[in-house]
């Protein structure tokens, strides 16, 4: 009897352990089918919020708007681009009034996006009027 409950115990065990190897296996495989689909899917999203400040002018406002809108033309690593302004009725914008969203397909080119000597005019065009910034980038899912 002690040598059938030492062989069930052992059984048990070993039993354990494969079964958690497997999980392991399992939990890693999907960690980096994960990953895969997300370079391989998925676009990078780059939000860019602005909140001007109030003595912007019209014409100024138009002018910004232009000149981020021709980043796409300028910039090949752009794959996707839309931009708008604000009009939530919820009142939770906090100033901010217009959203530009900028996709790659990867984080490299974004990379070259950000030091582009075009996104850098645009910056020293925009950035005179601009009160608040706010920046999120993601992976879409």
């Amino acid at each position: 009897m002690r040598i059938n409950h030492l062989s069930s115990s052992l059984f048990l065990l070993v039993s354990f352990f494969l079964i958690q190897g497997c999980v392991s296996i399992d939990v890693k495989e999907k960690s980096t089918m994960t990953t895969e689909k997300i370079t391989q899917d998925s676009l990078l999203r780059h939000i860019v919020l602005f909140k001007f400040k109030e003595d912007t002018s019209t014409e100024e406002l138009a002018t910004i708007e232009k000149t981020f809108a021709a980043l796409p033309g300028k910039i090949p690593q752009i794959v996707d681009f839309e931009w708008g302004t604000n009009n939530s009725p919820e009142g939770l914008d906090k100033g901010f009034t217009h959203s530009f969203f900028v996709s790659f397909k990867n984080e490299e080119d974004r990379a070259i996006y950000l030091p582009h000597p075009d996104h850098k005019a645009f910056i020293a065009v925009a950035s005179p009027h601009i009160d608040d910034v706010l920046v999120l980038d993601y992976w879409a899912q």
